[in-house]
């Protein structure tokens, strides 16, 4: 990692402990279970910080006390938005590595669906199956994960999503 002007540690992704699979490893694994990322726990702070950056200050997000006495949730939940934005970190821990890619982007989520509010003070981590793989062009490859964000004692999900990401293949 190197430390940013900001003084914040960049992360380069090509550097985590994860397999590479080639482009047929990920056509024989489609329907299978990736793997399941660690608890991450949902602070006030990280809440606050994603209301400011992203201008949706609803007090169901930043106020505890009138949340809890305005509506029936026992206080403060993470925006859906925040919970999705994890997806990322929970693909850095259990996504394999495209053999031969010289880079990678997240390519879009199809049908995101935020089925369970995440109340502050919570944990949640992410599963990920392998959906499909295609082709585009010649250097790009195509590739979603069906996610489930699961919040610890819970039965319900907070967000079931398929991620796309898009890797282009080359020579490094």
């Amino acid at each position: 990692m190197a430390r940013t002007a900001a003084g914040l540690d960049d992360y380069d992704p090509a550097a985590r402990p994860t397999p590479a699979w080639t482009p047929a490893e990920f056509d024989a694994r489609i329907g299978c279970e990736i793997g399941v990322s660690e608890w991450i726990e949902i602070t006030q702070a990280q809440v606050d910080a994603f209301a400011v950056a992203t201008h949706d200050l609803n007090f169901i997000h930043v106020n505890p006390e009138r949340t809890a006495a305005e509506t029936p949730l026992p206080g403060t939940i993470a925006h859906g938005f925040l919970t999705l934005s994890l997806v990322s970190q929970f693909g850095y821990q259990v996504m394999p590595k495209v053999a031969g890619a010289i880079g990678g982007l997240n390519y879009g989520v199809d049908k995101a669906r935020f089925t369970a509010p995440v109340p502050v003070g919570s944990r949640v981590r992410g599963r990920l199956t392998l959906a499909d793989v295609q082709k585009r062009g010649e250097t790009g490859l195509v590739i979603a994960y069906d996610v489930v964000v699961e919040i610890e004692g819970r039965d319900r999900p907070a967000l079931t999503a398929r991620w796309l990401t898009h890797a282009t293949l080359g020579a490094a």
